[in-house]
Protein backbone atom coordinates (compact mmCIF):
# COMPACT_ATOMS: atom_id res chain seq x y z
CA UNK A 1 0.00 0.00 0.00
CA UNK A 2 1.35 3.39 -0.93
CA UNK A 3 -0.12 6.89 -0.80
CA UNK A 4 1.93 9.54 -2.56
CA UNK A 5 1.01 13.18 -2.14
CA UNK A 6 1.79 16.23 -4.21
CA UNK A 7 4.54 18.64 -3.25
CA UNK A 8 4.72 21.64 -0.96
CA UNK A 9 2.56 24.66 -1.71
CA UNK A 10 2.83 28.36 -0.92
CA UNK A 11 -0.26 30.51 -1.22
CA UNK A 12 -1.40 34.02 -0.44
CA UNK A 13 -4.28 34.57 1.96
CA UNK A 14 -7.61 34.30 0.19
CA UNK A 15 -6.32 31.90 -2.43
CA UNK A 16 -7.13 28.20 -2.71
CA UNK A 17 -5.02 25.07 -2.81
CA UNK A 18 -5.58 21.56 -4.08
CA UNK A 19 -3.49 18.69 -2.74
CA UNK A 20 -3.48 15.27 -4.34
CA UNK A 21 -3.01 11.79 -2.93
CA UNK A 22 -2.32 8.96 -5.37
CA UNK A 23 -3.01 5.49 -4.04
CA UNK A 24 -1.50 2.22 -5.19
CA UNK A 25 -1.15 -1.35 -4.02
CA UNK A 26 -4.74 -1.96 -3.02
CA UNK A 27 -8.30 -1.72 -4.28
CA UNK A 28 -8.87 2.05 -4.26
CA UNK A 29 -12.65 1.84 -4.09
CA UNK A 30 -12.54 -0.55 -1.17
CA UNK A 31 -11.45 1.99 1.45
CA UNK A 32 -12.31 5.50 2.49
CA UNK A 33 -9.63 8.17 2.19
CA UNK A 34 -9.33 10.40 5.24
CA UNK A 35 -7.70 13.82 5.22
CA UNK A 36 -5.97 15.15 8.31
CA UNK A 37 -3.82 18.17 8.95
CA UNK A 38 -1.26 19.22 11.53
CA UNK A 39 -0.51 22.88 12.11
CA UNK A 40 2.86 23.88 13.58
CA UNK A 41 2.97 22.94 17.25
CA UNK A 42 -0.52 21.43 17.11
CA UNK A 43 -1.95 17.94 17.10
CA UNK A 44 -3.55 16.09 14.24
CA UNK A 45 -6.92 17.42 13.13
CA UNK A 46 -9.36 15.38 11.07
CA UNK A 47 -10.83 17.30 8.15
CA UNK A 48 -13.05 14.79 6.43
CA UNK A 49 -13.27 11.59 4.44
CA UNK A 50 -14.42 10.40 1.07
CA UNK A 51 -15.68 7.07 -0.17
CA UNK A 52 -14.06 6.68 -3.60
CA UNK A 53 -16.64 4.12 -4.62
CA UNK A 54 -19.55 6.56 -4.71
CA UNK A 55 -17.97 9.93 -3.93
CA UNK A 56 -19.80 10.24 -0.63
CA UNK A 57 -18.17 12.63 1.80
CA UNK A 58 -18.17 13.60 5.47
CA UNK A 59 -16.61 16.79 6.75
CA UNK A 60 -15.61 18.08 10.14
CA UNK A 61 -17.98 20.89 11.06
CA UNK A 62 -15.34 23.61 10.91
CA UNK A 63 -14.47 22.77 7.29
CA UNK A 64 -17.95 22.50 5.82
CA UNK A 65 -18.31 24.97 2.99
CA UNK A 66 -14.61 25.64 2.65
CA UNK A 67 -13.22 22.18 1.85
CA UNK A 68 -14.12 19.80 -0.95
CA UNK A 69 -12.89 16.22 -1.14
CA UNK A 70 -12.95 14.38 -4.43
CA UNK A 71 -11.73 11.05 -5.75
CA UNK A 72 -10.86 10.04 -9.28
CA UNK A 73 -11.21 6.28 -9.69
CA UNK A 74 -9.56 6.39 -13.13
CA UNK A 75 -6.28 7.49 -11.56
CA UNK A 76 -6.80 6.23 -7.99
CA UNK A 77 -6.26 9.74 -6.72
CA UNK A 78 -8.01 11.72 -4.03
CA UNK A 79 -7.91 15.49 -3.71
CA UNK A 80 -8.51 18.01 -0.98
CA UNK A 81 -9.43 21.49 -2.16
CA UNK A 82 -9.30 24.21 0.48
CA UNK A 83 -10.59 27.69 -0.36
CA UNK A 84 -10.33 31.15 1.19
CA UNK A 85 -7.00 30.33 2.76
CA UNK A 86 -5.83 32.13 5.85
CA UNK A 87 -2.61 32.01 7.83
CA UNK A 88 -4.14 29.52 10.28
CA UNK A 89 -4.38 27.01 7.41
CA UNK A 90 -0.59 26.73 7.36
CA UNK A 91 -0.08 23.06 8.14
CA UNK A 92 1.06 19.71 6.83
CA UNK A 93 -1.82 17.95 5.11
CA UNK A 94 -2.01 14.17 5.13
CA UNK A 95 -4.16 11.60 3.43
CA UNK A 96 -4.68 8.21 5.01
CA UNK A 97 -6.41 5.05 3.92
CA UNK A 98 -9.55 4.33 5.89
CA UNK A 99 -8.59 2.97 9.30
CA UNK A 100 -5.40 5.07 9.25
CA UNK A 101 -3.23 2.05 8.61
CA UNK A 102 -1.41 3.74 5.74
CA UNK A 103 -0.54 7.42 5.35
CA UNK A 104 0.77 9.70 2.68
CA UNK A 105 4.07 11.48 3.28
CA UNK A 106 2.37 14.80 3.98
CA UNK A 107 2.16 18.01 1.97
CA UNK A 108 3.25 21.26 3.64
CA UNK A 109 0.99 24.18 2.79
CA UNK A 110 2.13 27.64 3.78
CA UNK A 111 -0.25 30.59 3.66
CA UNK A 112 1.57 33.86 3.81
CA UNK A 113 1.55 37.24 2.17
Amino acid sequence: VQLVQSGAELRNPGASVKVSCKASGYNFIGYYIDWVRQAPGQGLEWMGRIDPEDGGTEYAEKYKGRVTLTADTSTNTSYVHLRSLRSEDTAVYYCARGGFGSWGQGTPVTVSS
